[in-house]
């Protein structure tokens, strides 16, 4: 795994970046349609595979309007058609910017992680050692350490 240096976020830049994704979630709330797990599982899925017939079938019924039944509403296949389309490539663009987050959260804290690691252990050796304050420091850390717990000679 390669290394990169630490970049730290400005807090500005982080409270601007929650400012504009408050302003999307305003903007486009009353257009989502938030859906349960249920209906997610219950739902027909438009993907890549299927995307292309749906576009046909649609120009199909402005081609060929005698073929459509009656009780299949255009105007609502047509809205519709638009709004995920025209969705797609933000979702698109949004999925990458959450990855690219998760990944910056995983990396940054998987250097946290590893930090602490390297000072724990070091404390360990101090207290060991009966360095003053470094036993107290070790206990407290020891009882927060998300591993095997192990007794401190006294």
């Amino acid at each position: 795994m390669k290394t990169q240096q630490a970049v730290p976020i400005p807090p500005e830049v982080l409270a601007e970046a929650q400012l504009m994704i408050d302003g999307l979630n305003t903007l486009l709330a009353p257009y989502l349609s938030p859906l349960t797990p249920k209906e997610r599982h219950d739902l027909l899925k438009m993907g890549d595979k299927t995307l292309s017939f749906v576009e046909k079938a649609r120009a199909y019924v402005h081609q060929y309007p005698q073929l459509c039944p009656s009780y299949l509403n255009v105007e609502a296949f047509d809205v519709d058609m638009t709004d995920a389309t025209g969705m797609r490539n933000m979702h698109i663009a949004a999925k990458q910017l959450s990855d690219d987050i998760d990944d910056t959260i995983m990396r940054a804290g998987s250097s946290s992680y590893h930090a602490a690691l390297v000072f724990y252990n070091a404390v360990k050796i101090a207290a060991v050692q009966d360095i003053p304050g470094a036993k107290e420091v070790y206990k407290d850390l020891r009882n927060r350490f998300p591993g095997i717990k192990h007794k401190l000679k006294e």
